[in-house]
């Protein structure tokens, strides 16, 4: 068996009046892992008790025989732990906190459903300008959620973006980006993502792969994705950060309006770089997602 433990201090077990095994069962971010089973066997391998977790990762068992005992923990697309717990007396054995890995060693955010957050997010393309210096449009407004899997092929991300809401600070570029010769976002008003599947390429990096429906046109498309970790918010939700970035080819997706100005240098170039910055909000934290007013955090 794999698996690592490490104990926790005072009030992080299992809570109950009656004796027995107790813990709490997290992942390496600290969050609980709800989906964790204990399973409890003697010195001849015979099961004697089993344990599912709570909401709050923690489990207890009914009061064991006093002795020594084996003590594995599982969960889906978790890497088993073992340990060793030691039954008093009166059939009482506190292990404090058993962390799991992930199963491959690939970190994920808890599993479930994350919905995009656009106030703290950024979806932007980048062109080169003139083959000197570069300008960079952002899109104001998108929504989309991830679905986040037990294993990381498991996951996939749906989103949607305002065509319309392109904006570079200059209101003629960005009409001109809004016509025909561009988005045209007057036939084509959304710009779609739907992944198609997901592939490790290193520590917390993936290679998302998807169908991009732009201008009109789908193409598949790869985003190197990273996963930047978890943590609280200020209204009691749990929060997930990634970053995706891509190149695309404006002529693969109808994109070909262009200028020479001088010796073959081209207006526009001919490939946009695009990044996307987001946070994604766990769905069942998100009654508690409002922003105290004035906090523009």
């Amino acid at each position: 068996m794999s698996g690592e433990r490490s104990i926790a201090g005072p009030g992080a077990t299992a809570t109950g009046t009656e004796p027995g095994l107790r813990a709490v069962v997290r992942g390496k971010d600290g969050w609980a892992i709800r989906h964790a089973v204990l399973t409890v066997t003697d010195a001849a391998g015979r099961q004697i008790a089993r344990a599912e977790v709570d909401s709050e990762g923690a489990a207890a068992t009914p009061p064991l025989p006093p002795g020594v005992h084996t003590v594995v923990v599982t969960a889906v697309g978790y890497a088993p732990a073992a340990a060793t717990a030691v039954a008093t007396a009166s059939g009482g054995a506190d292990l404090g906190v058993i962390v799991l890995a992930r199963q491959g060693g690939v970190e994920l955010p808890p599993p479930g459903r994350w919905t995009i957050d656009p106030a703290h997010s950024k979806v932007a393309a980048t062109a080169q300008h003139l083959g000197l210096s570069s300008v960079q449009g952002r899109f104001s407004e998108f929504s989309g959620h991830i679905e986040i899997g037990v294993t990381a092929e498991a996951s996939s991300v749906v989103a949607e973006i305002d065509a319309a809401s392109i904006g570079t600070g200059n209101r003629t570029r960005d009409d001109h980006l809004r016509s025909a010769d561009f988005l045209d976002v007057a036939a084509h008003p959304v710009i779609s993502f739907r992944s198609t599947g997901l592939s490790a390429a290193g520590p917390d990096r993936w290679t998302l792969h998807g169908l991009l429906t732009l201008a009109g046109v789908t193409r598949p498309v790869d985003l190197a994705l990273s996963y930047l970790g978890t943590g609280p918010d200020l209204w009691g939700g749990l929060r997930a950060a990634f970053r995706a970035v891509t190149e695309l080819r404006r002529e693969d997706f109808a994109m070909n309006y262009n200028q020479v100005v001088q010796a073959g240098i081209a207006l526009i170039g001919a490939t946009l770089k695009v990044e996307l910055d987001v946070q994604a909000v766990r769905d069942n934290d998100l009654a508690g997602d409002t922003e105290p007013e004035g906090t523009g955090a």
